[in-house]
């Protein structure tokens, strides 16, 4: 594909809905961040707890207001290309979860040009390490990442987690609008702040990582929107049967009527067909 073809598949903004270009960026940034901001002022919580000595290295926890002895914890990691938002725009989806005795913890990371691409997968695996140890009351991890942070979380899929002295419970994922296959992105602008080599990407691309499953391995939902680019598309089709063909208990989710930014951003509405599935997934375990 093309240099100039591979800017426009792998620029969202030119492909939403509502708004294009930089004000469908500055949209979605506001919508998460207004979300953000109802939930820190509806619902009890524990900002800003430190899990390693980076700035970035921080979680936002949205609590239940009488957490039982055990709890599921959603664990969400944001999007951005790796290089914006942060996870004081990262708590929107907690209002309709803890609303349901659902833990939700928003993980930050140093994104670039300050961190780098393995750097940023080792931040986010210690976040899941660090969560298992400090809060022994959590059964169960569900893990949630879009965009970039799909592809982050599409990474802890396949730690080897025994340089970590831990194992954490993660019993499900939902990958929304991810990448998975990071060469692509080599070619685009978005490695302008990224500076990754081939030799980096190629390391850092769940499609290139996937592991056979284990007889305990969590259930996976790779989502999709309709307006995400082909590009987007064909990335998550063929993750999805990545995993599929591995072994794993994966599903693939084509949503309708949305596109890169508010597939995500609705994860604050109850009805939403995907924070249902959420609900589901998380109640089956």
């Amino acid at each position: 594909m093309a240099a100039e073809e591979l800017q426009q598949q792998y620029s969202p903004s030119r492909w939403a809905r509502r708004l294009r270009g930089d004000a469908a960026v500055r949209a979605h940034i506001e919508a998460v961040t207004a979300g953000t901001q109802r939930a820190r002022a509806s619902t009890r919580t524990s900002l800003h707890v430190p899990y390693g000595e980076q700035d970035g290295e921080r979680l936002d926890l949205y609590l239940p207001e009488e957490p039982s002895e055990t709890f599921p914890a959603f664990v969400y990691i944001h999007g951005g290309y790796w290089q914006s938002l942060s996870k004081d725009a990262s708590g929107f989806a907690a209002p309709a979860l803890v609303a349901r005795g659902v833990a939700v913890v928003a993980v930050g990371y140093d994104t670039a040009p300050k961190g780098h691409m393995d750097a940023m997968v080792l931040q986010v695996r210690r976040s899941l390490a660090f969560l298992a140890k400090q809060y022994p009351g959590i059964r169960g991890i569900y893990l949630c990442g879009h965009s970039a942070g799909a592809h982050l979380a599409a990474m802890v899929l396949c730690t080897d987690w025994t340089e970590f002295g831990v194992v954490p419970d993660i019993r499900g994922a939902v990958l929304v609008s991810g990448v998975y296959d990071l060469e692509p992105i080599l070619h685009t602008y978005v490695n302008d702040a990224l500076n990754m080599s081939r030799e980096v990407a190629q390391r850092n691309s769940p499609m290139l990582c996937v592991t056979q499953a284990v007889p305990a391995a969590c259930e996976v939902l790779v989502a999709v929107a309709q307006h995400d680019s082909p590009e987007f598309r064909r990335q998550s089709q063929e993750y999805s049967q990545a995993l599929r063909s591995a072994g794993w208990a994966v599903s693939l989710l084509d949503l309708a009527s949305v596109d890169h930014f508010d597939i995500i951003e609705k994860l604050s509405e109850d009805a939403y067909i995907l924070t249902q599935i959420i609900l589901n997934m998380i109640a089956r375990a």
